[in-house]
């Protein structure tokens, strides 16, 4: 077998034959990449004509030691479980990365390691890929570990739901009522989603800035955004969906509801009062008093609407999700909401969006993505993974990260290096 440097095309049609394709693996992940300062090399191992495995290999060069760390996003496209073919290729990336002044090389591949039920539950007699784990570390890769927290490049923990040959309605039955509820709310509402373009990213920024003062976390600039796009959008894998709300048009349709209750109530009433026509004393009172109190709750809804559209503009955007979509998944990868329109619950309507959109295009996976491993009550992100549970589906455990070293000189130089640099950097902060 022979290791070559391949172009992307070759890449992508392998990639799309295997299970562990994902948009890591893309053009245009690597030009993404490559404003952030990464270098790239595509690689597939041949035999004879047929492509038996292949990479994306991203190199960025270390300001130190002055020589190159390498990472493969979501690992290597190859059967982790064929022991003879992993080693040849192993051997191989070792020789291409040497040439190319190489410390190490990470990878993260997007194999599960043990099948796990919705509750987090490892499924008896389920799927257990353990053995890809064995082959890695006796390969000489440096295991990471299973973690449980969000503390790798990517989510080892996912929360995902198959929709493959599942219609809209069997997705509903699996959901929780109360998500179920919300998104019926919501529609009664007239929360609407749309897909937005790119002059409307700053929309999109702007809810991402405010999520992040809201949860502690620094955003990246709106130049991101915009190179994502650049990068993923016109090959159709970047999607990003916002949620607004048209006050005008909720209370209209409010205003239509609250008539066709005081006909409803009227007709009743006119019923009631012909003799010639039998009514249930008690059922009358009961259907009458309800209709009344439903008409005041909708009548305090328009008051709340009024005064929702004067404090927040006609038409107020509410939330928004950045959508990746590629090989068999559409996977949610960013998104948030405004702190002072949370009420509305835009990220349920949402995230419903994706679903059908998954299930309308024929893909088999919507990919809530990261959540953590943990699933005691006193977890502090318990909370991100019980709203994703309500849509039902299953928790996914990946096998997590692991570095091929090169140099081990050169390596433990890097480590000790990174480790002093962070130190500075926390310092000066």
């Amino acid at each position: 077998m022979k290791l070559k440097e391949i172009s992307f095309e070759q890449l992508e049609n392998f990639a799309l034959s295997t299970d562990e394709a994902t948009f890591h693996q893309t053009k245009g992940w690597a030009k993404l990449k490559k404003y952030n300062g990464w270098d790239h090399y595509v690689i597939g191992l041949f035999d004879n004509d047929e492509i038996k495995a292949g990479a994306l290999l991203l190199a960025k060069k270390v300001p130190i030691v002055k020589k190159y760390m390498f990472y493969s996003p979501r690992g290597f496209l190859i059967d982790y479980h064929d022991y003879n073919l992993l080693k040849t290729f192993t051997e191989e990336v070792k020789k291409f990365v040497k040439s190319k002044d190489g410390i190490f090389i990470k990878i993260d591949p997007y194999v599960m390691y043990k099948q796990r039920d919705i509750d987090g539950n490892l499924v008896v007699k389920g799927i257990d890929n353990s053995d890809t784990v064995i082959n890695l570390k006796k390969l000489g890769y440096k295991h990471f570990g299973f973690n449980l927290m969000q503390d790798t490049l990517q989510p080892r923990w996912m929360h995902t739901i198959t929709v493959k040959n599942k219609s809209i309605d069997d997705i509903m039955k699996d959901m929780d009522p109360k998500t179920r509820q919300i998104l019926r709310k919501n529609e009664r509402l007239g929360v609407k989603v749309r897909e937005i373009t790119k002059y409307e990213l700053p929309i999109f920024k702007d809810i991402m800035q405010h999520t992040g003062e809201r949860r502690e976390f620094i955003d990246r600039p709106l130049s991101y955004y915009e190179h994502m796009w650049d990068s993923l959008h016109d090959d159709g894998i970047l999607k990003i969906l916002i949620a607004e709300i048209d006050f005008d048009e909720e209370i209209n349709d409010t205003k239509k509801e609250i008539e066709a209750l005081e006909a409803s109530i009227r007709e009743r009433r006119e019923k009631y009062e012909d003799k010639t026509i039998p009514m249930n004393e008690k059922k009358y009172h009961s259907k009458q008093e309800f209709e009344k109190n439903e008409i005041k709750r909708l009548k305090k809804n328009i008051e709340k609407a009024y005064d929702m559209k004067e404090k927040y503009g006609k038409k107020p955007i509410l939330g928004g999700i950045l959508f990746l979509i590629y090989g068999k998944e559409v996977l949610s990868l960013y998104g948030g909401s405004k702190a002072e329109l949370m009420s509305f619950q835009s990220a349920y309507t949402l995230h419903f969006a994706g679903v059908k959109y998954a299930i309308e295009n024929g893909y088999d996976t919507y990919n809530f993505y990261g959540i953590t491993g943990d699933f005691s009550p006193n977890n502090p992100l318990l909370g991100l993974y019980l709203f994703k549970k309500s849509f039902g589906g299953q928790v996914v455990e990946l096998i997590g990260e692991f570095d091929l070293i090169i140099s081990p000189f050169w390596y433990h130089t890097y480590k000790i290096s990174y480790a002093l640099y962070h130190k500075l950097k926390n310092i000066k902060r």
